[in-house]
């Protein structure tokens, strides 16, 4: 037992929770913002200002165009375990192996992708450190370990991973038939705790095809999760925090959120409050593309696929105009409530001593 924790040791090998589940997953949040998120920021500037550079395609591969915004977004698996790796402090051959990886558990995972990039990526990882530098074949053998242990367990894990994420889905649907307050709490709530954990509530909208007063309730728990987050924390991260939160996503409060879950206590009551809200007192709906139902403010895309809708909605006949009633629901819904609700609701929580300062600061 000795030489064992001798070994892990020399190795830098440390199995705790600090670890993997503040270090690892506050990197793979940093990761996936600096990917798919800024693809995404980069995709809804050029379509909503027309720029010719960020909306043509600047690369085929595979018969598949991408644009400026496209490329970043299809990195977001590597991007995701080099960024774990980097926190596990893995040495150069099993980082940069972490590529392969990382691409191939979160194809393999579809919504859940994230979460398949994750487990998979901290095996990886430690399985290749523990090789690293052990024979003089080191620079074949560790990446080859390496990319055939995250190889297989993306075969074998990521599908049943992403098909876990995609039960949430199942959930959603079923309260889509409730009536519209109800439908309201759960959807902007599940959605919502989708939105910040680490699998792909965006992915989840669109293989619903989620849509219209539910797709208006998903906006508004997503927002309320990433604005609450970015405004109730402003204190801790300031600025920064309040933009890479605020229209970034709040992902990257889950190494926070382990360390003291009660920190997601006024996030989600707030999505409670708004869900409902836009269902029944502004008759939210999303009717822009499914996608958009899953991504809140990140890059204003729920805002803008709300948006999308009314203009779709008006050209078709279905409504008739888009009156101020519609835009003072939008900004309430996605913006002003979660910015004032979220960081009273936390004043309570605070009160009873469960939350303190310093909880919800970004490394």
């Amino acid at each position: 037992m000795e030489k064992i924790k001798a070994f892990l040791k020399k190795k830098d090998i440390e199995i705790s929770l600090k670890r993997y589940g503040i270090d690892a997953l506050g990197a793979m949040a940093q990761g996936l913002f600096c990917s798919l998120l800024i693809g995404t920021i980069i995709n809804t500037i050029g379509n909503q200002f027309g720029i010719p550079f960020l909306i043509s395609p600047v690369a085929t591969v595979g018969g598949a165009e991408y644009t400026v915004g496209g490329l970043a977004s299809a990195m977001s698996g590597p991007a995701m375990a080099v960024a774990i790796g980097y926190a596990l402090k893995c040495p150069p051959l099993v980082l940069f192996s972490l590529v392969t990886v990382g691409f191939a558990s979160n194809a393999l995972g579809g919504a859940g992708g994230p979460l398949a990039v994750l487990f998979i990526a901290i095996i990886a990882s430690e399985i290749g450190k523990a090789v690293s530098k052990e024979t003089k074949i080191d620079i074949l053998l560790t990446p080859l370990v390496t990319i055939a242990v995250g190889i297989v367990l993306s075969a074998w894990w990521a599908p049943a991973l992403g098909r876990a994420a995609s039960s949430v889905g199942s959930i959603i649907m079923w309260a889509t038939e409730l009536q519209p307050f109800l439908m309201g709490i759960l959807v902007s709530v599940i959605v919502g705790i989708a939105l910040t954990l680490p699998i792909s509530s965006a992915a989840i909208c669109a293989a619903l095809s989620l849509t219209g007063l539910a797709g208006g309730a998903a906006v508004a728990g997503c927002s309320a999760q990433m604005i609450g987050f970015a405004v109730m924390s402003f204190k801790e991260n300031k600025w920064g925090g309040l933009i890479s939160q605020g229209i970034g996503t709040s992902m990257l409060q889950m190494g926070n959120i382990i360390k003291n879950p009660r920190i997601w206590i006024a996030p989600i009551l707030t999505s409670a409050i708004t869900g409902p809200a836009a269902t029944c007192v502004f008759k939210m709906q999303m009717n822009g593309t499914p996608v958009s139902s899953g991504m809140g403010t990140c890059g204003f895309v729920g805002q803008i696929g709300v948006y999308t809708g009314w203009v779709n909605d008006v050209a078709a006949g279905s409504k008739a105009s888009i009156t101020g009633f519609d835009w003072a629901g939008l900004i309430l819904i996605s913006f002003i409530l979660p910015a004032v609700l979220c960081p009273l609701i936390n004043m309570g929580v605070r009160k009873l001593g469960w939350v303190k300062d310093g909880d919800m600061k970004l490394s």
